[in-house]
Parts: C-alpha cells; structure tokens; sequence
C-alpha cells in the first residue's frame, strides 16, 4: 500500500511542479532552440529533471522513513550528485573531462561506500568470484556506460521516459516481491514522477529532460539495475523469480540505451570520427527517417525493450552462456534489419522525389484546371518614371 502511495505521491508533485518549472525556463529562456541536430520545430524548456527529481525525493521524505532507506543513502546521496553535474551541464556547458569527473565521484560513491557493485559473473563465461578491485572498476565502467547511454538516447519526445517506465515499473515489482523494501520504494517514486514528466514530454513535448534527468535518471536506472542483478543471483535456487541468467537479465533491463550507444560508437569509428561527436545516426532518427512520429517511435522501442525482456524472464531457468548468445543474435538481427529497411526506404523516397530544377511530367489524374475570370485593361496614364 505504502508503495503505491508513494508512486501517487510523486507524481501528484511531478504533475504540479513540472508546469511552474516550464513556466520559469521559458522567462529565463533556458531551453533548446530548432536547428542543427535538433528534431523539434520550436523553442522547447529543457532541464524537465528538476521537476521528477525534485518530486522523488519529496515523496521519498514522506514515505521512505519507515522502510530501511539508510541502505541506499550513499545511492541517493550519489543520484543528488549527478543530478548538478547535469544541471550545472545544461546551465554552463561542462567540458567533458569535467562533466566526466562529477559521474566518477558520483559513480565510487555508490560502488565503494554504498556496495552496489558486481561481485560474481556466477559461471557467464567461465568467471565466478571476481577480486575486488576488478569488481569495483568493472563496476564503475559498467554505471558510467549505463549512465551515458540513456543520456544518448534522450533525443526525441517520449522516448528516455517510455524506456525507463518500463524498467522502472520491473525493477520495482521484482524488488517489492523479493522485500527488497527500500530499493522498492526507490523505484516506485521516480516511477510515478517520470510518468507526470511524461504528460508533459510526450509529443509534441512541452519540455524536455535535459543532462539535468538523463544523467539522474540514467544513472538511478543503472544502479538499480545493479542491485537487481546481484540480489538475484544471491536468492536460493529455486526461489520464485529468481532468474538464473542473472548477468542478461541485468543487461536486457537496459538492453534499447546499450545497443543505441554501441551501434552509435561503431558506426562513427568506422567511418573515422570521434565516437563522442553528434550526428543523427541513432535508432530513432533512423525510425524518424521512415516517416514515423515521435510517439509512434517511442512506443514502438518501448514494445521492443518490453518483448526482450519478457523473453529472458521466459528463459529464465536457463544461464547466461545459452540466454546471452540467444538475446545478441536476436537483437543484432533486429538492427541489421532495421537499417537494411531504413535504407531501402530512403533511397526509394530519394529515387521518387524530384530533382532540383527538374520539371516533371504531371500524371493526368493529378491535373488540376484552373479557370480564369476575363477582365479587361481599362486605358490611363502611365507613369513612365
């Protein structure tokens, strides 16, 4: 019950802060302006984060009291962290080793003093227990990569807020199920606060998340995903939902953020750029390309992410050596496919479209008749100046 009220309670304060937060970017015109890489047609307010930030952590204060929340205080203490680095980010443009060194302080608080780290690969690959300095660097490369890989995928109306309802609405379930109470209602208040975001980020979007929710949302999302994994493997065989693939289970939670980025990195690098540099080669300007909606385009991913998902829960006696492969070849066959059609659809678009200058025939059932009124000049003096 506790739960639920605290979901009702972020997002009855989400819906009734977002709208003065949209009011005070637009005065102050703090937002992204049309142009360039950027999809939408007008000014939009961005740094949407302070307003479901800001509602979690209220909802946390009224209802996490009587759950064991000093668990997590290191977690929340680090997702407050992030939450500047991409405010002060979308307010003063942080150079990149900077805007990385506050995700690292960010990223060793949760790893090193509050334990959320990968311990075990339990058999994935061969590898058991990991030595715990392995442990705390794999583990703070695997956050910084789920971190930044949401942040990438923030770039159209919808679409970072479907993705994390989803795994937050999973991870809260699973936690709530296993009593795994304060990870619960963690999960459960930035659920209800990223949904009233999401009345407002829908499209067309109203405002937009900026690194100010991406980098706190992205990294709360990684977090918690980590705990999951690690809490699931410890449960005693046999228990129920407990997953035997616990390494991809962990990874199809985030599955859509992490195959965009490495799709994204590898095509730059094969094409000789900067794997950090900004271009439009993301799935969903891929989507966008086919003539697809911003709504359209997040709910379809969203489905996706959701069917992957489903189907690691549905393999879910089996281990990561058989799930792994499986869910990789499954999800490269998606994106070959993916780009094969966007491809063919592009150049069918290219090949049908007029050249510049170039005068058409018009099919006689497209002509249209036009009848003009006679008139007559009536004669004057004309100014011959």
């Amino acid at each position: 019950m506790y739960f639920l009220l605290a979901t009702l309670t972020s997002f009855s304060l989400g819906f009734l802060i977002t709208p003065i937060v949209i009011s005070i970017l637009r005065k102050a015109k703090i937002g992204d302006v049309p142009g360039g890489r950027k999809i939408h047609a007008k000014f939009t307010p961005s740094m949407g984060g302070i307003g479901f930030v800001l509602a979690t952590y209220i909802s946390l204060a009224i209802w996490g009291w009587q759950f064991p929340v000093p668990d997590i205080r290191y977690l929340l203490g680090a997702i407050a962290l992030m939450f500047f680095v991409g405010l002060r980010d979308d307010m003063v443009e942080l150079e990149a080793k900077h805007k990385l060194l506050g995700q690292l302080v960010a990223v060793l608080l949760v790893v090193v003093a509050g334990d959320i780290r990968i311990k075990d690969f339990h058999g994935f690959l061969g590898l058991y227990e990991i030595p715990t300095i392995i442990s705390y660097l794999f583990s703070s490369f695997v956050l910084l990569a789920l971190t930044n890989a949401f942040n990438l995928i923030d770039g159209l109306d919808g679409l970072a807020g479907t993705i994390a309802t989803i795994t937050l609405s999973l991870l809260g379930g699973w936690f709530y199920i296993q009593g795994l109470e304060s990870f619960a209602v963690l999960s459960f208040a930035l659920l209800g606060s990223v949904l009233a975001f999401l009345v407002f980020n829908w499209h067309p979007a109203k405002i937009f998340m900026g690194d100010t929710g991406s980098l706190a949302l992205g990294f709360s999302l990684g977090s918690l995903t980590v705990a999951f994994m690690e809490h699931n493997a410890a449960l005693p065989s046999g228990a129920f939902l407990k997953l035997e693939p616990s390494f991809t289970a962990g990874v199809v939670l985030m599955i859509y953020p992490l195959y965009d980025m490495a799709r994204v990195f590898a095509r730059r690098i094969s094409q000789g750029k900067h794997p950090m540099s900004a271009d439009k080669s993301h799935i969903h300007h891929f989507l966008m390309r086919m003539g697809m909606r911003h709504d359209q385009v997040a709910l379809m991913l969203g489905f996706l992410q959701f069917i992957l998902i489903l189907l690691v829960f549905i393999l879910g006696d089996f281990s990561d050596n058989l799930v792994m492969p499986i869910l990789s070849a499954l999800v490269l066959f998606m994106g070959y496919r993916l780009d094969a059609v966007t491809v063919r659809f592009v150049k069918k678009k290219v090949i049908n479209s007029p050249r510049v200058l170039e005068n058409r025939v018009i099919h006689p059932a497209r002509r249209v008749k036009i009848k003009l009124e006679k008139q007559s000049v009536e004669s004057g003096r004309i100014n011959s100046n």
